[in-house]
């Protein structure tokens, strides 16, 4: 398995993790898709409706945060009020292959949409899972999609109506925070989770690797972006955050697996740590920004080193 190691792949996740060994990686670290169409790739149910994911010239007035028109949550058709279904059975085509891949005690964080992050949790308890706490991740920009409804009778004409409704608005108050579910692969039945530590090397958690990055040991994440680090994918998450993830439960040398890599954060917060990582991306596109961000988080330790080797000479 060592062709794997260390490297993107450009693969489909799904199918790529049935290669890997039973018991062989010591976290699962993904932001897997929600569900809820932010593009393309999020759209995990039978869509026939043509204007999902369109754009109408109100989304282009208003700029890239009303970029793609999803479906709202009451549906445009009976079968709209299948898609959280749909999206448990999606999350069971791939978690009793996580749970398999993974050693007794480790840990799987999962970023999930708060609309069906339930749906997540459900399939993997099937799968065997245990679900162990949910973080909440505070975010430094959460867009308001909320519209005036207002607006909406200004537009047909009807300024009673308009101004009786004046406050009121169509669809969510400001998302701040986002879920980071947490689970466990059960360790064997007799045993405690200090046996576990020795037989396998996961299962407790390192508080004091994880105050480096949160000022409390809190399941209330709140760190964020450094500058320049955004652009690379629309869902793209902190490197310092996963950092934080990786550190609490893994140790130097063991491998973190992320099958939904996208452009690679995950791995890159495994190289800072001293961690080996596996990545699997089934999106050209994204596979490449992850390789080269890889490549050069690796040209800018070489740098740093040969730096350190001249000032011991000088």
């Amino acid at each position: 398995m060592t062709q794997y190691i260390n490297k993107i792949m450009n693969i489909d996740g799904i199918a790529a993790i049935r290669d890997l060994p039973e018991s062989y990686v010591h976290l699962i670290l993904s932001d897997i898709p929600y569900g809820i169409g932010v593009d393309d790739w999020d759209v995990l149910h039978d869509n026939k409706n043509s204007a999902f994911l369109g754009t109408s010239p109100g989304q282009i007035k208003a700029g890239a945060v009303f970029k793609k028109r999803g479906k709202p949550i009451n549906g445009w058709s009976e079968a709209d009020r299948e898609i959280p279904k749909q999206y448990y059975e999606w999350c069971s085509t791939w978690a009793k292959e996580w749970l398999r891949v993974i050693k007794p005690g480790s840990s799987v964080f999962i970023f999930a949409g708060r609309r069906f992050s339930h749906r997540c949790i459900t399939a993997l308890e099937d799968a065997g899972f245990s679900f162990k706490d949910m973080f909440a991740w505070l975010r430094q920009r959460a867009p308001h999609r909320a519209q005036r409804i207002s607006i909406v009778f200004e537009r047909r004409g009807d300024m009673n109506k308009s101004a009786v409704w004046e406050g009121w608005r169509v669809g969510n108050l400001r998302p701040t925070f986002e879920p980071v579910l947490w689970f466990t692969k059960p360790y064997k039945i007799g045993t405690t989770i200090a046996d576990n530590v020795l037989n396998h090397g996961v299962g407790a958690f390192n508080e004091e690797a994880f105050l480096k990055y949160e000022k409390s040991p809190d399941n209330v994440l709140n760190s964020g972006y450094i500058p320049g680090e955004l652009g690379f994918h629309p869902t793209q998450k902190p490197i310092r955050l996963m950092q934080a993830l990786i550190e609490l439960t893994t140790q130097q040398g063991q491998i973190v697996l992320d099958p939904f890599c996208g452009s690679g954060s995950t791995l890159l917060a495994a190289k800072l740590t001293g961690r080996n990582y596996i990545g699997f991306e089934i999106n050209k596109e994204y596979a490449i920004i992850a390789e080269k961000r890889l490549k050069y988080e690796s040209i800018k330790q070489i740098k740093n080193e040969n730096i350190k080797q001249v000032k011991l000479f000088v």
